[in-house]
């Protein structure tokens, strides 16, 4: 997997305008990118600009290209991750030329790729959409992701993270599983490439589930009816720290192998209904 964040980079260092840094000096305008001033994503810059109506310019457009194809050609990567803003309107003739270039040349290696995308940047059937920290509130006939984190309030490590709890990944993960997503989760290493004691935990509980009930996951697709029971899922980026109570009644549709899994989001111990 190969994944971009350039895209943004034509706004988004634009706070180290505001001070004495790195992103003033013309030697690391590679690095940091243009970083033009707009108050619509950083209100405590004084600028008039409105990057998201006026969209990028033709030099960072093809800048973006240019690098992201590079990408492809070094690296043959078997998927590309993009982040968000190439859903800008400056950015449509791009992602139609970039998509073209990548599926032409993964013909050419005999190799089935694809292109992550989050909002309306591609359209429903030239890539898969992303829902960042979020999910769907039903089945969709296409595969789509959510991506999110370990930890509620990062993206990386850093002290005192929040960390989800290993069943409310579970949870999420089974939800999404069982409406024809897939689930990338983020795991962010110390400096020195260690992962904390609490990641750890996370990690291995989630592992000891699915040493159990990975059937119901790995290959599976979804039944005809993806949930039953109360609670409902928000839709939607941003949804997935919201609390969610989930009752023994709410269950949880796979198919795989001939073979119909429904998988208990809740129960008690010493109750007939176990995961």
């Amino acid at each position: 997997c190969a994944s971009s964040h350039r895209a943004e980079h034509y706004f988004f260092m634009n706070g180290g305008r505001t001070f004495d840094s790195d992103v003033n000096d013309p030697e690391y305008e590679e690095f940091y990118g243009p970083a033009c001033a707009d108050s619509a994503f950083y209100p405590e810059i004084s600028s008039t600009e409105n990057v998201e109506a006026t969209g990028a310019s033709k030099e960072h457009l093809k800048n973006w290209l240019a690098r992201t194809c590079e990408l492809v050609d070094k690296y043959k990567p078997g998927l590309v991750y993009f982040d968000w803003w190439i859903q800008n309107h400056s950015f449509k003739p791009y992602l139609k030329k970039f998509a073209a270039y990548y599926y032409n040349r993964a013909a050419e290696w005999g190799k089935e790729v694809t292109i992550n995308y989050k909002y309306n940047a591609y359209g429903y059937t030239c890539a898969v959409y992303d829902i960042e920290r979020g999910q769907l509130a039903g089945i969709n006939p296409r595969t789509w992701q959510t991506d999110t984190s370990i930890a509620k309030n990062s993206w990386g490590y850093t002290e005192n993270n929040d960390f989800k709890k290993p069943e409310d990944i579970i949870c999420d993960f089974v939800d999404i599983v069982s409406k024809n997503g897939t689930l990338l989760l983020n795991v962010g290493p110390k400096a020195d490439g260690r992962f904390s004691e609490e990641d750890r935990q996370v990690l291995t509980e989630i592992g000891q589930w699915m040493q159990i009930n990975g059937e119901a996951i790995y290959g599976s697709r979804p039944w005809r009816v993806a949930a039953e029971g109360p609670t409902k899922i928000q839709e939607g980026q941003f949804t997935d720290t919201l609390d969610k109570v989930f009752t023994k009644e709410d269950i949880r549709y796979t198919m795989n192998n001939g073979y119909l899994y429904a998988i208990v989001l809740n129960y008690s111990e010493g109750s007939s209904i176990n995961l």
